[in-house]
């Protein structure tokens, strides 16, 4: 099996930063997109960044110029550096790994999610 553990988040003031780490573990053969996704009371949960194995990124616009997302590929880890915080950035936040498991399967993985409260 594989597993994605989160660390990182909690409250912090309007114009503060943040990280999270997102480490996978487990059967893993190789890893094509890690990322973050978010999810906001009653509302949908929606993609903040994404970054490929040949470290190509791709960001919400709502975040653009604020976040910075990485990776290990040799850790297979990702982090999600987030600074210029909004009370909007308020919610849980979710690692998701797309990976191929040393079976030859392969799918998505999620972390177990980490709350991000920005107060104003």
């Amino acid at each position: 099996q594989v597993q994605l553990v989160q660390s990182g988040g909690g409250l912090v003031q309007a114009g503060g930063s943040l990280r999270l780490s997102c480490a996978a573990s487990g059967i893993i053969l190789s890893i094509n997109t890690m990322g973050w996704y978010r999810q906001a009371p009653g509302k949908q949960r929606e993609l903040v960044a994404h970054i490929i194995s040949g470290g190509t990124t791709n960001y919400a616009d709502s975040v653009k110029g604020r976040f910075t997302i990485s990776r290990d590929n040799a850790k297979n880890t990702v982090e999600l550096q987030m600074n210029s915080l909004k009370p909007e950035d308020t919610a849980v936040y979710y690692c998701n790994a797309d990976v191929t498991t040393v079976l030859g399967i392969r799918r998505n993985y999620w972390g177990q999610g980490t709350q991000v409260t920005v107060s104003s």
